[in-house]
């Protein structure tokens, strides 16, 4: 593991010796696990060892942070920005909220004590986390435009890894429209993040990641979130263009009438691996958890869904979804899925599923009789295939911009 990387710390800010020491530790742990491989249960259908050593021969940190050119914003709806590039926060535009009701600023690192997870990639974000930001809503106040995170990415990173460290809390009885806007030039890096989402009571979040542009990115990203009484996380992916793509969610339903989703729309084309990875816990009486997962898969791209559902003993009425349905467009798709329910309470309604299938055929054909070519006629089946994951967004301009997205990403089809 160390052939493979050049890494070196001198590139990272490091205010104490302790800092110091403590990096150069779980630098150390993360060399002697490596890069998790089909050993680890966690990454049971994927083996990111391999996929890193068949694409990198060398992996290092040093790159140039600078960064000139001006950022292309969306324009199709009024909105608020932060700007982040190489995972690095460079500034942001809040004009439409009170100032003191939102507070932003750059996040070194989410902690920098030694490891003790067994998840190797958390040691490398510990060893190498070279920031990120801190976002805050305050007490008893609902944002009143979105906000977008632009995660710029530059064409000077082959062979680099960036890692960095998020942190969103929203405090009582606030609210936000959250979305990652992920634009990348072409180059072949490796991005590590670790991200702390803590929603407390009466608060809600609404979050939207989109991946807008193909690249050879390798991204690996895990949420970690924490959820107080009568709060709401909404989480909704839209990705496809990455060579790899790994999205870990950790939620806790902590108190009573707590409420998680998790909708994604992932669209894979040749030579991708993309895997979301679930776990709610549900930890109270009276929560609701909702997952739908839905992939449409091509030209020896590879799909992964594992999904596990914890109820806690005192949780009862618990009402949880889970389901993943999967369109493979050839014989060289793979979509794997593994779902799981663990439960301690007995007064609860728990589903899991999953299904996978070729696109209707019939239905190509209805189409096509009313006069419309085959490959529209496909790709408009397709589209709503993914589209379903919106339908519940109730902001028209957002719900068109992410239909719109899905168009896009559907192109060459």
């Amino acid at each position: 593991m160390e052939q493979l990387f050049n890494i070196n710390l001198n590139k990272i800010p490091i205010s104490s010796k302790k800092e110091e020491i403590n990096r150069k530790k779980n630098l150390e742990l993360f060399l002697d696990g490596g890069f998790p491989n089909r050993k680890d249960e966690n990454w049971k259908f994927t083996d990111l060892n391999l996929i890193i050593k068949k694409n990198f021969k060398k992996i290092n940190n040093n790159f140039d942070f600078s960064f000139e050119r001006k950022i292309d914003l969306i324009n199709e709806f009024e909105h608020n920005n932060i700007i982040m590039v190489n995972g690095l926060y460079q500034s942001s535009d809040l004009k439409f909220e009170e100032k003191e009701k939102v507070k932003i600023e750059s996040l070194k690192s989410l902690d920098e004590s030694i490891s003790q997870s067994s998840n190797n990639l958390y040691c490398l974000n510990k060893a190498l986390s070279i920031g990120g930001f801190y976002l805050e809503i305050k007490d008893n106040y609902k944002c009143k435009r979105p906000i977008i995170i632009y995660n710029y990415f530059t064409s000077n990173l082959d062979n680099k890894i960036i890692n960095n460290s998020n942190k969103i809390k929203l405090n009582q009885n606030s609210e936000l429209n959250l979305i990652e806007y992920n634009i990348n030039e072409k180059s072949k890096f490796i991005k590590n993040t670790f991200e702390i989402v803590e929603i407390n009571d009466n608060s809600i979040l609404k979050s939207i990641s989109i991946q807008k542009t193909k690249s050879d990115g390798y991204f690996y990203k895990n949420i970690s979130g924490s959820q107080g009484y009568n709060s709401s996380y909404q989480n909704f992916i839209l990705s496809s263009g990455l060579k790899f793509n790994k999205i870990e969610l950790d939620i806790n339903l902590n108190k009573e009438n707590s409420n998680s989703y998790v909708l994604s729309g992932l669209c894979l084309g040749k030579d991708e691996h993309q895997e979301i990875k679930t776990r709610v816990n549900h930890l109270a009486p009276n929560c609701k958890s909702y997952q739908k997962i839905k992939n449409v898969l091509e030209n020896n791209s590879n799909g992964v869904y594992q999904g596990k559902i914890f109820v806690k003993d005192i949780a009862q009425k618990t009402d949880a979804y889970q389901l993943s349905k999967a369109l493979i467009l050839n014989d060289q798709a793979e979509f794997n899925a593994k779902p799981e329910l663990e439960i301690y309470a007995d007064d609860v309604k728990c589903s899991h599923g999953s299904t996978s299938g070729s696109i209707d055929q019939d239905a190509i054909h209805y189409l096509m009789t009313r006069g419309i070519e085959q490959s529209v006629a496909k790709k408009l089946l397709i589209n709503g295939f993914l589209n379903e994951i919106f339908e519940n967004i109730p902001e028209e301009k957002l719900k068109s911009f992410l239909e719109k997205s899905i168009e896009e990403q559907t192109d060459g089809i």
